[in-house]
């Protein structure tokens, strides 16, 4: 067998989800070493679940203004962490909806990862029960995925 043929596969571009579960934490400790190693792209999404979210909050413009507003102050933490670990190109993504249906269906698309790297639970909603999130992505990707525990 050639050399080349076992060499490791090398991504260009790595799109980690990220919320404070501790998985998550721990895919993107993940994300950034393997972008880091492979010279990628980090690309950093997290989403507004709308479960979160109930009808009084939802009628309220200002309430949903904000939680994005929150939500894109926590992404630009976690570009400057990547960034001050030596990640040279850092792009950050939110969305709306249901965590692995967006990613799969609206966020991979418009990004083109060739990695999705993940956490196994959420931190909220009965995802976190049941790592119905991180088995959707898994199985519905049309990019390779990494669940990390």
């Amino acid at each position: 067998m050639s050399e080349s043929r076992l060499d490791p596969k090398r991504f260009s571009k790595i799109l980690v989800g990220v919320d404070d579960s501790p998985d998550a934490q721990l895919a993107f400790r993940f994300a950034m070493n393997r972008a880091k190693q492979d010279n990628a792209e980090l690309d950093i999404v997290s989403i507004l679940e709308q479960d979160d979210i109930n009808v009084y909050q939802a009628l309220n413009k200002n309430y949903i203004r904000d939680k994005r507003n929150d939500l894109e102050k926590h992404l630009q933490g976690y570009r400057k962490i990547a960034e001050e670990f030596g990640i040279r190109k850092v792009e950050t993504y939110t969305a709306e909806g249901d965590a692995g249906e967006t990613i799969v269906k609206d966020v991979i698309p418009h990004v083109k990862p060739d990695l999705l790297v993940i956490g196994s639970s959420s931190r909220s909603g009965v995802a976190r029960y049941f790592g119905s999130q991180a088995s959707y992505m898994a199985k519905y990707s049309p990019v390779s995925v990494l669940v990390i525990r």
